[in-house]
């Protein structure tokens, strides 16, 4: 019953990167499709950047490219996340100390 379940959950689809067709699995089509395109035009700008027709050091080179625009995004995100943190913290002293302004007043 459970492997059913699984099965219903993961459909594959065909996606095409780099001229090659591959089938993949998971539970969301619509987003291995966009993750499979990504990938492609990322090979493709590289293809046209280099003098190389080796199609895994194209993959390898995408790769690269594609884990820096992750670490890029993530350095970003952190970055982010820490003024939210502060910005919070500092929000929340200003409120302890309101509230308890107002406690020493009432």
């Amino acid at each position: 019953m459970a492997e059913q379940a699984a099965e219903q959950q993961d459909s594959s689809v065909r996606v095409e990167i780099y001229d090659e067709s591959y089938h993949l699995r998971g539970t969301d089509p619509a987003y291995i499709q966009r993750l499979a395109e990504l990938v492609d035009a990322k090979m493709r700008a590289v293809a046209q950047h280099t003098s190389t027709v080796d199609t895994f050091r194209v993959a390898v080179l995408a790769a690269i490219n594609l884990a820096d625009d992750y670490y890029q995004l993530r350095r970003k995100f952190d970055g982010i996340e820490s003024e939210y943190t502060s910005r919070a913290n500092d929000l929340g002293r200003a409120l302890d100390e309101a509230l308890s302004e107002t406690r020493r007043a009432g």
